[in-house]
């Protein structure tokens, strides 16, 4: 394999400048990406007379579409910050097969959730709150994304290791391709040739392919660090276990994220009928708003740390914290004062019904109170992430959902004549308890962390 140069020296280069040329591009990358979520569900909702079910129906897909982003992530965001770690070590050898058996094991979990997704599609709509108006249209958008599951895994499970190397425009471009084909094709195939969802299903897996495309071509190029090669991906479970178990916080995380969807949907459409699921898909393609950019964010800061905690350089990965910590909180908290004081510009954006939007409003308001704290509780759950700690990563993510939220949602509405109110009240206070429990977990154990990083590289050295 032939040397190539990062395009950003992790272990010297000045670390504000560092998150800011790793981070930009990612919270512009995951933007981009979040389009491929929304801009569909933007025109959807605007179909003339069927605008509000179709968003609705489209909106029951989500649980589907958030456990094969799981399962890409379970490879990806194990793998990635293990090559990062591999690569501080001076491992490259060490980081290729991290990255081909991460590959081979995207194939195999895309060709399974394809047939099980596609056969079981129907049931599994009607389980998630479809009703005989929404199922149609749930339906038909729901078979045409399943087939294209294995351009989602290529991008969503290869691109982190695009971004782990340095290349952070490089990455972005790998959404940019996609997410402007699908804003080109969307009104393309929706309104010119009248496919309705079928034609923003269509839009989106072709966008996807491309950038799928743009994927595999880089990691077979000459540019990479890390090349994709077909003996690297012979599957070694002492190469590959390690990853899927530091990807299992993240898996949890996004998967739990379908839980959640199918428990809100299951409890709104109790209380609050169609109406009150419609919100619920407005208001979650908005919290994607907060969430991804988060992400975005600590893209950029996890190659920094995970390589100079491998590294053994604990200030360095201590100022990379600080860096990302203050950006999260910052963007968090600016966001959450946006969405409190004009939520009908972004329910405007969804839909023309002036009762979903309305009705959205109302709910907004409530759901996102606490959305502020995500920003303390996502920098440091992804510190975790990036430093290798796998269990408490894991504990901190089944925290917020499986513990809090998930049982929350069907106990408070019990606490209040207006049920629905109790449904999205449920959110804030998972999401401010969560932020600081794993703050305090992470300000408690950080030191001991990095000391225990510092002594593996000098018994390496020695």
């Amino acid at each position: 394999m032939s040397e190539q140069k990062p395009k950003q020296d992790m272990g010297s280069s000045s670390i504000p400048k560092l998150m800011l040329n790793l981070a930009i591009p990612a919270v512009v990358a995951q933007l981009i990406n979040m389009l491929y979520n929304i801009v569909d569900r933007i025109y959807i909702g605007h179909i003339p007379d069927a605008g509000a079910s179709a968003l609705t129906g489209v909106g029951l897909f989500l649980p589907i579409l958030m456990m094969i982003n799981a399962f890409a992530m379970l490879a990806g965001s194990g793998g990635a910050p293990r090559a990062a770690i591999a690569m501080g070590k001076q491992d490259r050898e060490g980081a290729q097969k991290i990255l081909g058996n991460c590959f081979s094991v995207l194939m195999i979990l895309a060709a399974l959730l394809t047939v099980l997704f596609y056969v079981f599609a129907p049931q599994l709509l009607r389980l998630f709150g479809a009703s005989d108006v929404t199922l149609p249209y749930a339906l038909s958008y729901a078979r045409i994304y399943i087939l294209g599951t294995v351009f989602v895994m290529i991008v969503m499970g290869l691109n982190p290791f695009i971004t782990t190397q340095g290349f952070a425009k490089f990455s972005m471009i790998t959404t940019v391709v996609g997410a402007v084909c699908n804003i080109i094709l969307d009104p393309i195939l929706i309104f010119g040739f009248r496919m309705g969802v079928r034609g923003a299903a269509v839009a989106t897996v072709a966008s996807q392919a491309i950038s799928a495309i743009w994927v595999l071509w880089f990691l077979r190029g000459s540019k990479t660090m890390l090349r994709l090669t077909l003996p690297d991906m012979k599957i070694v479970p002492g190469v590959i276990l390690p990853c899927l178990g530091l990807g299992v916080s993240t898996f949890v995380m996004l998967s739990t994220e379908s839980i959640l969807n199918i428990s809100f949907n299951s409890s709104l459409s109790r209380f609050g009928g169609d109406v009150a699921v419609g919100a619920m898909t407005i208001i979650s393609s908005c919290s994607q708003l907060v969430t991804l950019p988060l992400q975005g964010i600590c893209q950029g800061g996890q190659p920094i740390m995970s390589y100079n905690f491998g590294a053994g350089k604990k200030e360095r990965v201590k100022q990379a914290f600080r860096c990302q910590f203050g950006a999260c909180v910052g963007y968090a908290s600016f966001l959450w004062l946006l969405l409190m004081i004009v939520p009908q510009v972004f329910a405007g954006i969804f839909s023309s019904d002036s009762s979903l939007v309305t009705y959205t409003v109302w709910a907004m308001r409530i759901y996102m109170a606490g959305i502020f704290s995500t920003g303390v509780q996502i920098a440091c759950q992804q510190t975790f992430m990036a430093l290798g700690q796998a269990k408490i990563s894991l504990l901190m993510a089944c925290l917020r959902k499986l513990v809090l939220l998930i049982p929350l949602i069907f106990i408070l509405p019990y606490f209040f004549s207006n049920k629905v109110f109790g449904v999205f009240v449920a959110e804030p206070v998972s999401d401010i308890v969560a932020a600081t429990v794993t703050a305090t977990m992470l300000f408690t154990r950080l030191n001991r962390i990095l000391d225990q990083g510092a002594g593996d590289k000098a018994k390496n050295a020695g």
